[in-house]
């Protein structure tokens, strides 16, 4: 195999040869140069016994993203679009991932664009059916509550048509707030977002049989305080429950039984399986009177329905493909090769932290602070992180790094693998645990 400085130069000049001899000739070469960059592929290594590291990329596409400069370039042919949609990666560079995010979006002609925010209970699943509509996990997963501290934004390009999802936490009464000492980002963020949507949907859990049978008070607080926001009502996790009946009792109480301003008859949701659209009767204005108090169980202002798991791609899908044509036409905020606005050192930290909760018990994962001490690109283009986990009391130190470090070590695996997904590069962590002082 050619050292890498001899093929970064057969490279540098299989390119120069094509920008010479023209497309026709250029197609000539696209077998030799896909050989040369197959060779670019890295074997699996580890890090102090506490790292993932994986094949990286065999082409200039997955490098580069879907119809890349380099892929248009070189003449490659494109997908069709509307048959494949790929999500871009995320740029391990911080000042590349804030460049992208300034840079003048690169909007078509008639472009348009929708801002959604997803209101929910905590555990709901927001975060779960934001990283499926986005194609690529950037939102830390959790079975615990309060795994979302707060907004992030993902962004969907498709065609003329963007739609940005602000994924919030939970929404938590004051008390709860202060009784957990939670941040106070965990009470505003909701509200805050609400200000500038265009789309409200309201995800319901219907597997919790003791939070499905109405909305929260505050949500319901939320939808009244902004009345004029349209709203859709999302009933997730239906996979879930053994006797689809149920879904008309709680569809007729969260909705007080209409829909799009008129009753919602049975018949229509009997028709209304898993993973398929109810479509309302006839639109209602947004100005719909506002239907508050403590009595209040469901809104009945929902322009529409949705039944689905967020964990199945084809129930998503035509969550999706709504969302998109709702887009008004109006300038995109983002460049389409954003894909969200966290930086990456946020995308790490939550991903180990959203691990930290799926293996460690009780209040224990909630006060591990995190400090990252590495983080630079490697000599081979791999990403080289070293992070320590800061923990108040001696026990803790021993659970989390487990017997004979194998908890500690498959938690790095598993945030070594999430981080390949999202970067599309080698990611080699290393996780160490303290006693904080």
């Amino acid at each position: 195999m050619a050292a890498p400085g001899r093929r970064t130069a057969m490279l540098f000049r299989a390119v120069l040869g094509v920008r010479q001899l023209g497309p026709d000739a250029a197609r000539g070469w696209v077998t030799g140069l896909s050989s040369l960059l197959d060779c670019q592929r890295r074997c699996v290594s580890c890090f102090a016994g506490a790292a993932f590291s994986g094949p990286r990329l065999a082409s200039a596409s997955r490098r580069y993203g879907q119809s890349s400069a380099l892929d248009r370039f070189l003449g490659l042919s494109q997908p069709d679009s509307s048959l494949t949609s790929h999500p871009p990666a995320v740029s391990i560079h911080r000042d590349e991932q804030d460049l992208l995010l300034v840079h003048r979006p690169d909007m078509p002609e008639n472009p348009r664009v929708l801002r959604v925010v997803l209101l929910g209970a905590p555990n709901a699943g927001k975060s779960t059916l934001s990283n499926q509509l986005l194609g690529r996990k950037v939102f830390p997963v959790s079975k615990k509550v309060h795994t979302t501290r707060c907004q992030a934004l993902g962004i969907i390009t498709e065609k003329e048509a963007q739609v940005i999802l602000l994924d919030t936490p939970g929404l938590i009464s004051p008390v709860k707030q202060k009784r957990h000492h939670l941040e106070l980002s965990l009470l505003e963020d909701p509200w805050k977002s609400m200000e500038s949507a265009d789309m409200v949907v309201v995800l319901v859990d219907v597997s919790d049989k003791w939070t499905r049978n109405q909305l929260s008070p505050q949500v319901l607080q939320c939808l009244t305080q902004f009345s004029q926001v349209p709203s859709i009502l999302v009933m997730n996790k239906v996979d879930c429950l053994k006797q689809k009946s149920i879904l008309l009792e709680l569809t007729a109480a969260l909705t007080e039984g209409v829909v799009n301003g008129k009753k919602l008859k049975m018949r229509e949701a009997v028709r209304s399986q898993a993973g398929t659209h109810c479509p309302g009767p006839a639109a209602k204005g947004p100005n719909s009177q506002s239907v508050g108090g403590p009595q209040k169980i469901g809104w009945p202002h929902f322009q529409e329905i949705f039944m689905l798991s967020a964990l199945s791609q084809e129930d998503v899908k035509i969550l999706k493909q709504y969302l998109l044509a709702q887009a008004r036409p109006g300038p995109w905020e983002f460049h389409s090769g954003v894909l969200t606005s966290q930086t990456p050192e946020e995308i790490c930290a939550n991903t180990i932290r959203e691990k930290l909760l799926e293996h460690l018990p009780q209040e224990i994962p909630y006060n591990v602070q995190q400090r990252t001490v590495v983080w630079e690109e490697g000599p081979s283009g791999e990403l080289v992180i070293e992070q320590k986990l800061l923990v108040p009391k001696e026990s803790h130190v021993k659970i989390l790094i487990g017997p004979k470090g194998h908890l500690i070590s498959q938690i790095a695996q598993e945030v070594g693998r999430d981080l390949m997904d999202i970067f599309l590069c080698d990611v080699r962590l290393r996780l160490s645990v303290k006693l904080l002082k």
